[in-house]
């Protein structure tokens, strides 16, 4: 049998990048997608942020306080699904079988790569790293391998905006340093039960013995991560019907006896199903809580709502009630939390309201200077002023398409810019000025 070939593409700072491309006033400044609320996450970080140590699933207040000087912009989820269905078409027209993983990634594997030598590998990465910047005009890393946890891996080495063919030569020399929980499927329980047992790196896990690897982890999946950890990877590349729910569990060393941590322990489930949730693209409607007592019971609530939400702060409040009235007696040996009744459609309301106050501060919240537009820094603002937030899409029959940088004294201030425009200038406008109207955030793509 031929040698085979997997790819993985992931494109950089997706959702930041998707608005420095569209809003090029921001192009080459630190960007954070999300909301301002208490409860707020960061949905996307650009790579000029990620310096200061700001990371997405990050507290949006965290964040700032890392980054004070940042642009903040709430996420725009029509213009991330049309860019990623440009990305997928591309790659769709590169081999006949695509496995998305998210908005923003997807394996593949060319069957014209078969058997072929790494230069030629190298070659088809290029292209079609080239052909994702022509359609989209984002950047692109990409991995080879021969088995996906590898192409992986070699995306995560390409990062930022590059290229990572493994030879199989070089597979175990570059396993062999990596951290445990480099390979797919080891989180932080496993490793945790690894590190009791002085495995610390893959290439202590691949010389384990396997008897006491699957009496650790159990047979199924000890025996999938002694394979991963020799770069033994046959799963196939195979096309993913939508998934009906996103989820997040796990089992703890010491029973919980305390409601408080019990919350605590929600609150972070809740936070990587959400984490899942948006980077499906996706919104929920039904919240469920399991809860595995010391005995082994098993005790599961859900809770629906009429429509879907991607609001954190709303999916956790719902989870720690439903917890609430599931935790038993004696101790809680495992959580889970899972979000289900998925659409594809989330809408505005991302990640929670913003703050009060953010609504019709006169500085605009993405941290751009608003002075020389007359825009006072504290002002209170009418009814009007409070519709808009920075980063608002706008339309003008006279100037086009831009974007809010601020609100304040019955105005906004408007930047008016797209794709292909350039940077373009503000103008400040009044907040009943019928011209002034709600823009497509597509036509930022022209």
């Amino acid at each position: 049998m031929a040698a085979r070939w997997v790819l993985h593409l992931d494109m950089d700072a997706f959702f930041a990048s998707a608005e420095q491309l569209t809003r090029p006033t921001v192009r080459d400044r630190p960007v954070l997608v999300g909301g301002l609320g208490p409860r707020s996450v960061v949905a996307g970080a650009s790579y000029q942020a990620r310096v200061f140590g700001v990371r997405s699933a990050m507290p949006m207040g965290q964040a700032r306080r890392l980054c004070p000087h940042a642009v903040v912009l709430p996420p725009r989820f029509a213009l991330y699904q049309a860019l990623s269905e440009r990305v997928m078409g591309v790659l769709a027209d590169a081999a006949p079988v695509l496995e998305p993983v998210s908005l923003d990634e997807a394996f593949l594997e060319p069957p014209s790569l078969a058997g072929a030598e790494v230069g030629a590998v190298h070659r088809f990465g290029v292209d079609l790293r080239a052909d994702v910047r022509r359609e989209t005009g984002l950047p692109a890393s990409v991995g080879a391998g021969s088995g996906k946890q590898l192409a992986k891996i070699a995306s995560e080495l390409a990062k930022p905006d590059g290229l990572r063919v493994i030879a199989r030569a070089e597979e175990q020399e570059l396993l062999r340093p990596l951290p445990v929980r480099a390979l797919w499927g080891v989180g932080p329980v496993a490793e945790a039960g690894l590190r009791k047992l002085g495995i610390h790196t893959v290439g202590e896990l691949a010389v384990m013995d396997l008897r006491e690897l699957t009496g650790l982890l159990g047979g199924s999946m000890g025996t999938e991560l002694h394979r991963l950890a020799r770069g033994v990877d046959d799963r196939p590349v195979a096309a993913r019907g939508a998934a009906k729910q996103v989820s997040a569990e796990t089992t703890f060393d010491t029973d919980l006896t305390a409601l408080t941590a019990v919350h605590d322990a929600v609150a972070r489930m809740a936070q990587a199903a959400h984490r899942r949730l948006v980077g499906a693209g996706r919104a929920a409607r039904t919240v469920t809580v399991k809860i595995r007592s010391a005995d082994f019971s098993t005790t599961s609530r859900s809770e629906t709502s009429a429509t879907a939400t991607t609001d954190l702060g709303s999916l956790t409040s719902v989870a720690q009630r439903l917890a609430r009235a599931a935790v038993p007696e004696g101790g809680v040996r495992l959580i889970g939390v899972s979000l289900g009744g998925l659409t594809d459609d989330p809408p505005p309301g991302l990640f929670g309201p913003p703050e009060p106050e953010a609504r019709h501060r006169g500085t605009a919240e993405v941290g751009m200077a608003q002075e020389s537009a007359g825009i006072a820094p504290g002002d209170q603002g009418g009814a009007a002023a409070r519709a808009w937030r920075p980063g608002d899409d706008v339309e003008h029959p006279t100037h086009g398409h831009g974007w809010v940088q601020g609100a304040g004294h019955g105005r906004v201030t408007v930047r008016f810019e797209t794709r292909s425009s350039g940077p373009g200038r503000a103008v400040t406008l009044g907040v009943d000025d019928p011209d002034v109207t709600r823009g497509d955030p597509l036509a930022s793509l022209a």
